[in-house]
């Protein structure tokens, strides 16, 4: 069996030599081209034009060298600039197989691959459809097996087919059985505007039968390329390919294969781990055939990809809101396929409860989903003809109650209390190791146990953020010591020339300097990562400073708003600080401040609250800096660059301050990239999911190149997909997504509160990682973006997502189930209200008059509850603060909201 932690160990060395380095990129390549070219390459190519798309195919090995569109050549799907780089053993290109096999009566597998070490191919005499056929048992070794390879027209598709015949008298197993998906996600050397004219992403839907593959280009304009299953060819697991040679890195996160088969894998690598699907293998007798194929399509764009499977008569599945299923809150689920519901199961059995709805009118089998049991769970569904399709759901607690916990065990088990701390990091929420259940007070990564950057600061942010939602009074104690104490005065500066400049680390290695002892000799102190002093003190990193300005603007936040609290400093003061460190990050880090930052948002909530509070020139101030940034922006093709070659965090910033400052066509260029990355599957881990898949490297336990599952970009991009929802209400897809990757915040924390950086995709592994990494920036998208969405869809009627929905006598009634239960969307109406100090519980739509009645609960720290209205809505008899807000006394538990106009 090829293995992922076989290769471990020669990635890391390709990591270290490599990485996104140029010359050590070139070094790997002239090591690679003193082995002899295998591919045939200089042979030339059988050309192909089909209905859309040209393909190319080598004569040599009949493997893809070329797969474009009919109408733009200059845009591979293959990674064809490398493909005389990539033309030796071991480099995978779409047409190759991976088997594993054992004889009947053996207990061992048997690998077998068409890329270990090339053969020539023997053709096959083609006819009809069959544009090129091939017998390519000879670059599969000593395979006892004979696999013939068949590239076919269907009804203007390109499609891939393998027949594996058994011509023995043995009886053989067939355990794993691969298509390697090989299309061009390798951005080496390549500028921003290069890799978005040259390159794709591709996200799976592992959902069996119905499982398919989508290929979506960076700027997310034009076709998206799906890769579909033929008959006997299930999605059934996504496995990465390690063994090609080709140096993963930040620039190129690897290839991976379609399993059809998994079993030989589940028996040896990942033994003990939970697989997606039930791991299967096939049986050949003597003489016996199975064939096995893939089509490719094209969908008209990222939003078309389930209209063309509808139009193709693929099973399709939308689940509203998702496939997190809360245990407070059903879910729905709409299925489209021409044949009829046989079976349904659930696996493990009683996880999930499911109940039938009927249809709607347009055909779409309705259920309600109910969670029972905590943790992953699999909706297996069979349909008249045979067909199973996969979906996985993962039930968890209320939106509410994770919050909670997460704030409690940040609070506590990551709560660090050291008066004798060296590096001065008491009191503070710290780096926290679940495996060990220990605080990283030490790490070869000085960022880790340093309380700055991402993985250092993340748990704090989180802390903080928290209380935005659910302020808790002994958790704001707490809290307020560490920003008084350890945050302001220690990670960021308070006096001299580095005023409000924020520090990468408190943690540094200077052994001479410290006293002996303090350094552990288990720890690898010899790496670049391994900060001296003067590099932790640097304040050059602008990235560090959203982290510190929304601690501030909280402190604000609950100052302002909760009378009962108790502050060392006024609101004002704390804002005025927020601004502070918003303008210290551009005159103290303007290099890395020239690109939109994680959590930049920040910056125009503080902004707005200047407005609000009527601190003019501080606001003016603040615009002017943050409108030349936007106006730089606006000034290049693809805005969202950041430390690294390609990132998936800048959007967020970028899109709001271009909106914010009329650049609509930037924006709308940022909403289409981060549609690119960001899909909607019918899969929990995948579904919002905004691509990362170098921060297991930066900010993880088990360090590795690796698409991560609900990253913190998930809910940080989760920020624009839901502000542009509310500008387009009619646009179900932004909702989708939007709110995927807004609870994609929640969907790794662990039943008593853990938090972890990510989730591993790799089948070996299916896991949370060990630390709690850079995990707070993503809850900071949620805390500032969480929402109830009611919704009136023609197909499907009233839907709330993060609410429960009930319609009577023309009456629309909602439970709010957000854990603050302080912003409600009403799409009808394109009304966003929002609270302070307090929540609203329910809310009631009378469809008829159009009035919104909320139960509204005063929280036990203020007296009044704030409503915010942005819509057309009023409220009479209730008086507005300075701040625009409705004052709602605590003795009121109702208010009813009046259109302003009718229609």
């Amino acid at each position: 069996m090829h293995t992922d932690n076989k290769h471990l160990f020669l990635l890391v060395i390709l990591w270290v030599c490599t990485g996104s380095n140029l010359s050590g990129q070139s070094r790997f390549w002239e090591e690679i081209n003193k082995q002899p070219a295998t591919l045939g390459v200089e042979r030339g190519t059988h050309d192909f034009k089909l209905s859309k798309l040209n393909v190319k195919l080598l004569r040599a090995s009949q493997t893809v060298s070329s797969l474009k569109l009919n109408d733009d050549d200059a845009f591979d799907y293959t990674p064809d600039e490398l493909l005389h780089r990539r033309d030796r053993n071991g480099f995978y290109h779409l047409g190759d197989i991976n088997l594993a096999i054992r004889a009947e009566g053996e207990t061992s597998w048997t690998s077998f691959s068409s890329a270990k070490e090339r053969r020539a191919v023997t053709p096959l005499k083609t006819s009809g459809k069959v544009l090129a056929a091939a017998n390519i048992s000879a670059s599969l070794g000593d395979i006892p097996l004979q696999v013939d390879r068949f590239w076919e027209e269907r009804d203007g598709d390109l499609c891939l087919r393998f027949v594996v015949r058994n011509n023995t008298k043995q009886v053989f197993e067939i355990g794993a059985l691969g298509i390697p998906m090989i299309f061009n996600n390798n951005m080496d050397g390549k500028s921003l505007d290069s890799a978005h004219a040259d390159n794709v992403f591709f996200d799976p839907y592992i959902g069996k039968d119905a499982g398919y593959l989508q290929v979506n280009r960076l700027h997310g304009l034009g076709p998206s390329l799906l890769v579909l299953p033929e008959n006997n060819t299930p999605f059934e697991a996504y496995n990465p390919l390690n063994t090609d040679p080709t140096p993963r890195s930040i620039t190129f996160e690897g290839f991976h294969e379609w399993l059809v088969h998994s079993k030989a894998f589940a028996e040896t690598d990942w033994r003990g781990v939970e697989q997606w699907n039930r791991p299967t293998s096939t049986t050949l007798k003597p003489g016996e055939s199975r064939s096995y194929g893939l089509r490719f399509v094209l969908a008209p764009g990222v939003k078309q990809v389930e209209d063309e499977l509808i139009r193709r008569k693929r099973p399709v599945a939308m689940g509203i809101p998702g496939y997190l299923v809360p245990l407070d809150n059903p879910a729905k689920l709409f299925l489209k396929y021409p044949e009829k519901v046989k079976r349904l199961e659930v696996f493990p059995a009683g996880s999930l409860s499911i109940e039938s709805l009927g249809k709607t009118a347009g055909k779409w089998s309705t259920y309600l989903i109910k969670g029972n049991t905590w943790g992953r769970s699999r909706l297996e569904i069979t349909y008249a003809d045979g067909l199973v399709q996969t979906i996985s759901y993962k039930v968890i607690k209320s939106e509410r109650e994770i919050v909670k916990d997460l704030g409690h065990f940040l609070t506590t088990a990551q709560w660090y209390e050291n008066p004798d701390d060296p590096f001065g990091r008491s009191p503070s929420v710290i780096t926290y190791d679940y495996e060990t259940k220990s605080h990283v007070t030490q790490h070869k990564n000085a960022w880790f146990a340093g309380l700055s950057d991402e993985a250092g600061a993340a748990s704090w942010l989180a802390a903080i953020m928290k209380q935005l939602l659910l302020p808790d009074t002994l958790e704001i104690e707490k809290l307020k010591r560490f920003t008084s104490e350890t945050m302001f005065g220690r990670i960021q500066h308070t006096a001299g020339k580095n005023k409000y400049g924020v520090v990468k680390s408190l943690f540094y290695y200077e052994p001479d300097s410290m006293p002996a002892g303090t350094y552990s000799d288990s720890i690898n102190y010899k790496t670049w990562a391994a900060w001296p002093k003067k590099e932790a003190d640097n304040v050059g990193r602008s990235y560090n400073y959203p982290h510190v300005a929304a601690a501030h603007w909280v402190l604000y936040r609950l100052a302002r708003n909760y009378t009962e609290l108790r502050f060392e400093e006024s609101w004002r003061i704390y804002l005025e600080r927020a601004y502070e460190t918003a303008v210290a990050m551009v005159e103290k880090a303007p290099h890395y401040a020239q690109f939109g930052q994680m959590e930049g948002s920040v910056f125009l909530f503080i902004l707005t609250d200047l407005r609000r509070e009527g601190l003019v020139a501080e606001a003016a101030r603040l615009e002017t800096i943050m409108k030349n940034r936007a106006l730089h922006w606006k000034s290049l093709a693809y805005p969202f660059g950041s430390e690294m070659p390609w990132d998936s965090t800048g959007q967020e910033e970028v899109y709001l301050w271009s909106r914010y400052f009329g650049f609509d066509e930037k924006a709308q260029v940022t909403l289409n990239a981060i549609l690119a990355y960001m899909p909607t599957v019918p899969h929990w881990g995948y579904n919002g999911s905004a691509r990362r898949y170098w921060d297991f490297v930066y900010g993880g336990k088990l360090a590795r190149i690796e698409r991560q599952l609900h990253h913190y970009g998930s809910a940080l991009n989760a920020i624009p997909v839901l502000t542009e929802y509310r500008a387009h209400p009619d646009d179900l897809y932004l909702l989708r997504v939007g709110h995927a990757g807004m609870m994609g915040a929640l969907a790794n924390v662990t039943q008593d509160g853990f938090a972890p950086g990510a989730f591993h995709s790799y089948p070996s592994t299916l896991a949370n990682d060990g630390i709690s990494g850079d995990y707070g920036s993503g809850f900071y998208g949620y805390a500032v973006n969480s929402g109830t969405y009611i919704i009136r869809h023609p197909e499907f009627g009233w839907l709330a997502f993060s609410g429960r929905v009930d319609e009577k006598n023309a009456k629309i009634h909602v439970d709010i189930t957000t854990a603050s239960k302080g912003r409600i969307f009403l799409a009808e109406e394109k009304v966003w209200l929002t609270a302070d100090a307090g929540t609203m519980e329910t809310l009631v739509y009378d469809t008829n008059s159009r009035e919104i009645e909320i139960a509204i609960q005063p929280s036990p720290l203020s007296p009044n509850l704030f409503l915010r209205i942005e819509g057309p809505y009023t409220i009479t008899g209730i008086k507005k603060d300075e701040l625009g807000r409705y004052v709602i006394p605590g003795n009121v538990n109702t208010v009813k909201l009046h259109p302003e106009k009718s229609y």
